[in-house]
């Protein structure tokens, strides 16, 4: 996992969740978005919204990918695939996580929230050495870049489910998959 720079071109990639926007930097993914948003971060030049990153999206699918990103894009389309079917407990891909440090912290530390369990707010926050900054957990939460793969679905609130940018039913959904149920 790297951190750091831009990210780049967006390609589409349909999931049993819907259509997600990935984003590549150096070989490493820097975005995973479903395209009915919202986003937390888009594209240099891109504005924010489905509809155009949906169009940048077709627009770079008329590029082929360098050969580091198509390495990565096979590699993410694989690991999706085997996690969706209920094979995968774990991903190797390669990350590049942009943002604040605090938020950079905390994405490392969701990585490490095992397949099939879930942690509080409060516990991650105690997790990167801020246990009182539970709601700062919950803003890195919503601003993560990569969905799925840095697992904010497996973050929970104290009394429930808590929020998702994903979409409260993706999040039931991730968790009934992981958990199977």
């Amino acid at each position: 996992m790297t951190t750091g720079g831009s990210i780049g071109s967006p390609y589409v990639l349909e999931t049993p969740l819907g259509p997600v926007a990935l984003m590549f930097e150096d070989g490493c993914l820097a975005g995973l978005s479903f395209l009915d948003g919202p986003f937390p971060e888009t594209p240099a030049g891109v504005p924010a919204g489905a509809d155009n990153v949906d169009q940048a999206a077709n627009k770079a699918a008329d590029k082929p990918p360098s050969k580091a990103a198509g390495e990565a894009l096979e590699l993410v389309r694989h690991e999706l695939d085997l996690y969706f079917e209920g094979k995968l407990r774990g991903f190797s891909i390669p990350l590049k996580l942009s943002g604040p440090p605090f938020y950079v912290r905390v994405w490392h530390a969701l990585t490490t929230i095992p397949f099939g369990e879930t942690r509080t707010y409060r516990q991650v926050a105690a997790q990167v050495g801020s246990p009182e900054a539970f709601r700062a957990v919950g803003n890195a939460c919503a601003a993560n870049p990569i969905a799925i793969i840095v697992p904010c679905h497996r973050v929970v609130a104290s009394c429930g489910l808590g929020g998702y940018g994903g979409g409260l039913h993706r999040k039931e959904w991730l968790l009934r998959h992981e958990f199977g149920r």
